[in-house]
């Protein structure tokens, strides 16, 4: 092999991970404006939708699900909590485990949360099959290739 086309690997554009950086924080900036209305940062909101799903999880199965280790979700959590939107208490069964609670402040946001998919379908230059085929290839990636697509045509409903 060419020494010089050896090297082209290491270009930017050459680079997998960059358009998966970059088009993250376009995303991540797409939803600033409806995330700041709710007074929430992109971490916060998805560490909400966990708990508008369950109500209450352990901080190891939000990290789970999130992806993010304890050293980001415990200052994450405290905020939520400083807020009025979460408890967090040891668990009576094991106290080496720490449950995070929506509180009723919390389930309100919810409702108020509600419209963010929609905007975001609307903001997003992708069709549903480009989205739906994306997320599919973002979790092959994660290794979660077995995840449901969600149904993105009911948001108009």
């Amino acid at each position: 092999m060419d020494e010089n086309l050896k090297y082209d690997y290491l270009k930017l554009k050459n680079q997998l991970c960059f358009p998966l950086y970059a088009a993250s924080r376009e995303v991540i900036k797409l939803y600033k404006p409806y995330l700041d209305s709710l007074d929430l940062t992109y971490t916060q909101y998805i560490a909400m939708t966990l708990l508008w799903e369950f109500d209450t999880l352990t901080v190891k199965e939000m990290g789970d699900y999130l992806l993010l280790d304890s050293g980001t979700l415990t200052p994450l959590l405290k905020k939520l909590e400083s807020k009025g939107l979460v408890t967090r208490t040891r668990s009576t069964k094991d106290e080496r485990n720490l449950n995070v609670s929506i509180t009723e402040e919390g389930k309100a946001l919810r409702k108020k949360a509600l419209d963010c998919p929609l905007r975001m379908e609307h903001e997003s230059p992708l069709t549903v099959e480009e989205s739906t085929q994306l997320y599919r290839l973002l979790y092959k990636l994660l290794g979660q290739s077995d995840k449901d697509v969600p149904d993105w045509s009911l948001i108009d409903e």
